[in-house]
């Protein structure tokens, strides 16, 4: 539900889209976090700003806005033209808004879901991508960044303590400062019967300086995908793990719909590493629309006590946990609309609604 406007200012073009649905699930499923009443706080929309040539060299320039019930991000991005045999540089600088309930969120209903704890992330960033031509099977990105995080309440106000009253930043202040570098490498091969994927990323805090954080961060992700007659068997394997300087908000949390279905977001377990395997088979009920049943598992393996303040502890989330459950897939010319039946290790039962653009 909701409307969508393009429009063309000389050669640049503007993309409106504002989209309501995100309200209706958010009213059925989600604990509001803020007390605003204004009706402008209920739409989450995008807005997209594309010119050819900014500049007069050919540069790109990219604008986008995307805003949600209790989060924002902004993104500009000015592309340079290069050979196609040549890494892409583009110049990006970024902010975002985002309530930090996976690590510092308090779990209720049994796991389900995830209650406010007043803590909210502000991150500007600004650094340089490098994209590399991509071969035949492989592709690679690296960026290296500045990142300034600073932590604030419900009314953003600066806050440098959780309401336990333990730190929430590595530096003790309200807020952290890093410069990160950062390579991702994707390998991926498919075929009409079956595909794999690897997505390899390590992080870098790099010491420029003493007070900056400095720290190694690993993540891979595996999947692999097989056609059995018309249905389809995706399994997937998520690993982290991140050594050095750390704040709590970078622990890696477990649980939730892009992670363990039936639980809160984060309400698993949230640590210094973290293993999730996703399993799920669907299969063709008519045309757009498929069934498919699921089973998420993860952990913590044990690393909730190297995280900064031992929130997960104190909040008394199990580390680990499984879930499983049932949920339709209805493909449009608009995306993909996910309806998802959840039920967790404590028997508690979750719906999620989500929808996969067919957009960027």
């Amino acid at each position: 539900m909701g409307a969508q406007k393009s429009i063309h200012a000389g050669k640049a073009k503007i993309d409106f889209n504002v989209d309501l649905t995100h309200k209706l699930c958010g009213a059925l499923l989600v604990p509001s976090l803020g007390n605003s009443s204004s009706p402008f706080s209920q739409i989450v929309g995008r807005v997209s700003i594309k010119h050819p040539d900014i500049f007069g060299g050919s540069e790109k320039l990219d604008l986008l806005w995307d805003k949600g019930l209790q989060d924002s991000n902004v993104v500009v991005a000015i592309r340079r033209p290069r050979p196609e045999w040549l890494s892409q540089q583009s110049f990006i600088i970024q902010h975002s808004i985002t309530p930090e309930i996976a690590v510092h969120g308090m779990p209720v209903n049994r796991l389900s879901q995830m209650g406010s704890g007043g803590i909210n992330i502000s991150r500007f960033s600004t650094g340089v991508d490098l994209t590399e031509p991509p071969s035949t099977k492989w592709s690679t990105k690296t960026n290296i960044r500045f990142e300034h995080v600073s932590v604030i309440n419900d009314d953003g106000r600066p806050i440098n303590l959780d309401h336990d009253g333990f730190p929430i930043t590595c530096s003790g202040t309200s807020h952290d400062n890093m410069v990160v570098l950062k390579q991702e490498s994707q390998y991926a091969v498919a075929d009409d019967n079956k595909f794999s994927r690897l997505n390899f990323q390590i992080e870098q805090g790099l010491p420029l300086l003493s007070k900056w954080l400095i720290f190694n961060r690993f993540k891979f992700v595996a999947s692999k995908g097989v056609k059995i007659g018309p249905a389809l068997l995706v399994t997937s394997l998520t690993g982290a793990s991140i050594v050095g300087d750390m704040a709590p908000h970078q622990a890696f949390s477990i649980g939730g719909f892009g992670s363990i279905r039936g639980y809160g977001e984060g309400a698993v377990g949230s640590g210094r590493s973290c293993l999730v395997m996703n399993t799920e088979f669907t299969v063709p009920l008519s045309k757009r629309l498929e069934g498919a049943l699921f089973m998420d598992c993860g952990t913590d393996l044990g690393s909730a006590h190297l995280v900064p303040g031992y929130p997960a502890i104190r909040q008394g989330k199990p580390g680990h946990g499984v879930g499983f459950g049932y949920g339709l897939r209805l493909n449009s010319h608009l995306g993909q609309f996910r309806v998802d039946y959840a039920v967790n290790a404590l028997q508690r039962k979750t719906v999620y609604f989500g929808i996969n653009s067919l957009t960027a």
